[in-house]
């Protein structure tokens, strides 16, 4: 898998941040707040596969464009960055030797915690 750093989304994640655009929740809460299937397929119809790459910081640039497939690691509900989210996708990052992406996702938490 050929899984990349979505620098695009790490900005756009790193924004929300400093705009105090997040939710500071614990680190199991995020299979409840993650957006369903059918709520990232609303979000996809409405504004678009850009804006839906915007809130994963991997993608995979071997998949199709325009699928949900081509896009990993979200960190919001689309409205707001999540603390569990970044916490989730580090770990997972980091496991799935996707380094670029643990350590950015280790420092968007940083940045979280700090604000």
């Amino acid at each position: 898998m050929s899984v990349k750093l979505n620098d695009t989304a790490l900005t756009f994640a790193r924004s929300l941040a400093t705009k105090g655009k997040v939710v500071r929740d614990e680190r199991d809460d995020w299979s409840e707040h993650a957006p369903s299937a059918d709520a990232e397929n609303k979000f996809v119809d409405k504004e678009g596969w850009d804006e839906y790459a915007r809130w994963h910081l991997g993608i995979d640039t071997e998949k199709p464009a325009n699928t949900k497939g081509r896009y990993s690691f979200p960190f919001g509900d689309f409205t707001k960055l999540h603390r569990c989210a970044v916490i989730s996708l580090e770990s997972r990052a980091a496991q799935n030797d996707h380094d670029d992406i643990a350590t950015a996702s280790k420092n968007l938490l940083k940045l979280i915690d700090d604000e």
